[in-house]
């Protein structure tokens, strides 16, 4: 059975507030659980229905993690998502350091990307595509939100991020390849990306502002063929990132 003091403790860190004063973030569902067990995570606590960890057994049991069986309902009540029947975790969260790319390698930049849905997906195309490090401006979601979590589909576990005035770290870069993504540029079919570099996506609704704007060195953007405004974030990124990839 769940106590109030766990459950009270889980129940705030929903809120960012308290996970930066608990240095605590919740992870839900079977995959995402399971992708933080075998990561370098540290994690304070998992709340598990009997189902989950009768088919998890042999990796539970090797943990050394404080395990607290719960119903569904509990799991249900004290969690974020809709339906969820098999565990939740609490988890440390990382120091916020610096990163920078490394030779033959390539950097997410994101300028203000308030959607917590939209920063999940983010992070599973960066995932995807092999790029493990993001940029984060200060305004940009929170990572550590429930929602972030859950849409990286646990590729959270393999990119890292730093939140930084982009401005500044921009700024900072000597010599430096950055790119900008825009709705008028050369075409990202074209482009040649070279080896190592920094792409910058910008805000859903605004894009990419004029103080990080100034520090891009190249305008690229995603031919358009038909009538739509614009593209989501999320698939933007996933269109630059694999052109990327194709270009090397």
């Amino acid at each position: 059975m769940l106590s109030k003091s766990l459950s009270k403790y889980i129940q705030s860190l929903h809120h960012k507030k308290y996970r930066q004063e608990h240095g605590a973030f919740l992870v839900e569902g079977a995959k995402s659980v399971l992708e933080l067990l075998t990561s370098d995570y540290r994690v304070e606590v998992l709340l598990s229905t009997e189902s989950f960890y009768k088919e998890n057994a042999p990796l539970l049991d090797k943990q050394r993690v404080r395990l607290e069986m719960v119903t569904p309902d509990e799991l249900g009540r004290a969690g974020s998502l809709t339906t969820n029947d098999s565990c939740l975790a609490v988890a440390g969260t990382k120091e916020n350091r610096v990163l920078v790319a490394d030779n033959e390698e390539f950097v997410l930049v994101l300028d203000d990307i308030r959607d917590p849905g939209n920063l999940g997906t983010i992070l599973r195309i960066a995932d995807w595509y092999g790029i493990r490090k993001l940029i984060c401006s200060s305004s940009t979601a929170d990572v550590y939100n429930p929602k972030v979590i859950s849409a990286s589909k646990g590729s959270f576990t393999r990119v890292a991020w730093y939140y930084c005035d982009l401005a500044e770290y921009l700024g900072g870069l000597d010599g430096a390849r950055v790119f900008g993504a825009f709705l008028t540029g050369g075409s990202v079919h074209t482009t040649d990306f070279g080896t190592t570099g920094y792409i910058v996506m910008g805000n859903e609704s605004n894009g990419i502002g004029p103080e990080v704007e100034r520090f891009v060195g190249r305008r690229i953007t995603i031919p358009r063929y038909g009538e739509a405004e614009s593209l989501n974030v999320g698939i933007a990124t996933a269109v630059i990132c694999d052109n990327l990839r194709r270009g090397r």
